[in-house]
């Protein structure tokens, strides 16, 4: 079996061989993009490049081998967390939210899905968190369509002809992955009623509808239902449409919820009294929350770790701290700015993240004196994977370095599939900027 890397060439020479096939394909593609469900709330959400993420048979016993791992500690962490209560003082969450994590009481499943984001250098297998997301794990529908539309990619149709290209199917196995946490559920019925809830003016709304198919698929009634229309009636959840939820597949961000707090009380309450199952509790934002990583290398926590599990702490999560005085002097973040990024303690999309390469000095210290002791987290920036791709589409249709992560979705503590996203040049990859999605697979011989 050749290599990644060759395989990669092979795509690069069916590409310059015939460009103009190629630009044509890639522009059908966009157009296809633009009229999918990646097009999206008046804008497109999704724009992609001409190689897709290609994997090996190693990388995935790569990405299992970490996935096992970290889901042990992040196991461990919630544990401690609940059992703890000094523990739980390393943690910066409110009262509030305190008393809704540990209303989860321990009971599994203690982190049903998560997304590990990691930088992963495919050429010698290390690799370095970036993140964790628990709460709104979404970029599955993105994979997939994805996918579909690569007919139009000339260089991939040959190279499918050379490969076998193995999918990694994200919904139905979440649905038997969902299912099969809700047979341990004490008050399980036989036929329930699925409830998929966020705020949907936030939510990823296409890729519910998706999951909804596919829990109807199955046989399972499923609704797509805004978290502030539901209702707690005669100690049952409620859909607005009067049906009684015995199982919630929880999408919306913990952060959110403490803001809408007043507005989804019979959500809360029906967490609170156990009144139906749900896929995930609060306690799932210990791990979500970008403290963790500050406090994974603590003292405290490799106490309770295995001396297999702090190697790998030490080794791959990014030392972080919080941006205040007590733990980091201004200064050297100042004068030292390539080795540091900066991010808010609790926040998705890549808002309001700064890394100290995209920036001259001079808008650098502006940046980070404006969130110096204002709820910061400084991190170590991590060295990240580059290799060359080329974007038709978007792009100026000639070759260009981009910086590349892995997004390894978990379910029920097993690797599920991959989230693969890139951008070109340095720094960070955001969605709201210059973020390109793949398609992944894992590619063998014929």
């Amino acid at each position: 079996m050749k290599t990644i890397a060759e395989i990669k060439e092979e795509y690069r020479a069916l590409i310059e061989g015939n460009r103009e096939m190629n630009e044509a394909g890639a522009l059908a593609l966009r157009d296809n993009i633009e009229r999918s469900p990646l097009y999206f709330r008046g804008r497109l959400t999704t724009r992609t490049v001409q190689v897709p993420r290609l994997y090996s048979e190693a990388d995935i016993h790569r990405f299992r081998e970490i996935v096992k791992i970290a889901h042990g500690i992040f196991e461990k962490v919630i544990r401690e967390y609940l059992a703890r209560e000094e523990y739980r003082a390393l943690f910066p969450f409110s009262p509030e939210l305190e008393v809704l994590i540990l209303a989860s009481r321990g009971e599994a499943p203690l982190l049903p899905m998560a997304r590990c984001d990691i930088f992963y250098h495919e050429d010698t297998g290390d690799f370095h968190f970036c993140e964790v997301n628990t709460d709104g794990t979404s970029g599955m529908n993105e994979d997939r369509l994805l996918d579909e539309f690569l007919i139009d990619n000339p260089a991939h149709q040959e190279m499918r002809r050379r490969y076998r290209f193995h999918t990694m199917e994200l919904f139905d196995r979440w649905v038997r992955c969902f299912l099969s946490l809700y047979e341990r559920y004490e008050r399980k019925v036989a036929e329930p009623n699925v409830a998929i809830v966020d705020f949907l003016d936030k939510g990823t709304l296409r890729e519910f509808q998706e999951f909804a198919r596919h829990f109807q698929k199955a046989g399972v009634n499923c609704e797509i239902v805004d978290i502030r229309d539901l209702r707690f009636a005669d100690g049952r959840l409620q859909s607005p449409a009067g049906h009684a939820i015995d199982a919630v597949y929880r999408r919306a961000v913990t952060s959110d919820i403490m803001v809408q707090a007043a507005e989804v009380q019979p959500f809360l309450r029906a967490m609170r009294e156990n009144a139906c199952f749900v896929a995930g509790s609060f306690a799932t934002q210990i791990i979500h929350h970008k403290w963790l990583f500050h406090v994974l290398h603590l003292p405290r926590t490799m106490e309770f770790l295995a001396p297999m599990e702090q190697d790998f702490v030490r080794a791959h999560i990014p030392r972080t701290v919080p941006f205040e005085k007590k733990w980091i002097a201004l200064s050297e973040v100042l004068a030292q700015r390539e080795r540091y990024i900066l991010k808010p303690e609790d926040s998705y999309a890549s808002h309001g993240v700064w890394a100290g390469v995209e920036f001259p000095p001079a808008a650098w210290e502006a940046k980070a004196r404006s969130v110096y002791g204002k709820g910061y987290i400084c991190q170590e920036y991590c060295p990240q994977y580059v290799s060359e791709n080329i974007d038709f589409a978007w792009g100026d249709g000639q070759w260009h370095p981009y910086i590349s992560m892995a997004g390894l979705y978990v379910y029920d503590g097993e690797f599920a599939g991959v989230y693969a996203r890139l951008a070109e040049g340095n720094g960070i990859i955001a969605s709201y900027r210059n973020e390109r999605t793949q398609p992944a697979y894992i590619v063998t011989e014929r």
